[in-house]
């Protein structure tokens, strides 16, 4: 989701999630969230509130911290798990940060750019002489020309305006921009039941590099080399959490309202209807990634100056901790 979110700090929003065999000693884990909970994170609620991590014999607790840092607390172990996103992983790792994606949440980026309808644009190639209403991070210049070149459009024909803590239709109707980058399954959504007329152009329409995982799930190579089974018992929850959120869509919503009650359930019910088919692809099962994009991605985060020294795609994600066709 939006790279934006009130509040700093760890807050906690989610403990024990259920009963253990008797004798048991359950582990407890820490996951960071990337953003406020939304429906990139229904796969998390149900698993708890279904006791799959219970199971697993795990005690998972939730916590949101400030903007942008899952990765660092999660390569860290400040934290055991985090939801992340392809580019910061990459990012990390480039920096050194032991970092790995252990499972994709969603199989194609699901965000992209939106405008008002009132102005004109319906294009990549309208985006020229158009303000772009952002938060000053150097992704944003080079999905944006990256785009643009790809259509054969001035890329230096694009203002940028820093709009920080702002919603992106809020700062629309406000005139402050005139294009913005959401996710179209939570903001695009939420525009729908405002009855916003808007266009949306998705960043996987324009290049195939720009469609890259984000969300994913992540985990230190610490944790992968001290407690593999723990990892995997972890992911094998998030499985079984996330299939009930693609076959039980009405259900998965309402314990995510349940879980997060403070949460709009309409847009939580639209939106849950929106994400559940995108969360596989066919013939992918949930959490699988392709070596090709993040292959991709780096080459182009590199060539792109987001990135100076180069990451080995083959440590920054692993599918090794995904169940088994038939396990979980």
């Amino acid at each position: 989701m939006k790279k934006v979110l009130m509040g700093g700090g760890l807050i906690v929003l989610g403990l024990l999630c259920g009963t253990l065999a008797v004798g048991t000693e359950p582990r407890t884990v820490t996951l960071a969230l990337d953003w406020t909970p939304n429906t990139n994170h229904t796969g998390i609620y149900v698993a708890r509130e279904l006791g799959y991590f219970a199971e697993e014999g795990l005690t998972v607790e939730i916590v949101q911290p400030s903007p942008g840092i899952s990765a660092s607390l999660t390569g860290s172990g400040s934290v055991t798990f985090g939801v992340s996103m392809q580019e910061d992983v990459t990012m990390a790792r480039a920096e050194g940060v032991p970092v790995v994606s252990i499972a994709a949440v969603v199989q194609h980026n699901t965000s992209g750019f939106a405008a008002l309808a009132e102005t004109g644009i319906r294009d990549v190639r309208d985006f020229e002489g158009k303000r772009y209403g952002g938060w000053g991070q150097r992704l944003e210049h080079e999905m944006i020309r990256t785009a643009m070149e790809g259509a054969g459009a001035a890329f230096d024909r694009v203002t940028f305006v820093n709009i920080g803590m702002i919603d992106s239709f809020t700062a629309a109707r406000r005139r402050v921009a005139d294009f913005f980058w959401i996710f179209y399954g939570w903001e695009g959504i939420s525009g729908e039941l405002q009855g916003i007329d808007f266009s949306f152009l998705p960043l996987r329409e324009m290049a195939d590099v720009l469609d890259y995982y984000t969300p994913v799930i992540i985990t230190s190579e610490a944790m992968i080399a001290d407690d593999p089974e723990t990892v995997r018992g972890f992911v094998r929850a998030l499985s079984r959490g996330y299939a009930v959120a693609i076959d039980r869509l009405g259900e998965a919503a309402e314990i995510l309202v349940r879980q997060v009650p403070e949460l709009d359930a309409a847009l939580v019910a639209a939106s849950q209807a929106w994400l559940s088919p995108r969360y596989t692809d066919e013939g992918t099962p949930w959490g699988a990634q392709a070596r090709e994009v993040w292959v991709r991605f780096a080459e182009w985060a590199l060539a792109n100056g987001l990135i100076t020294e180069t990451i080995d795609p083959d440590r920054a994600f692993t599918n090794d901790f995904l169940p088994e066709e038939g396990e979980g």
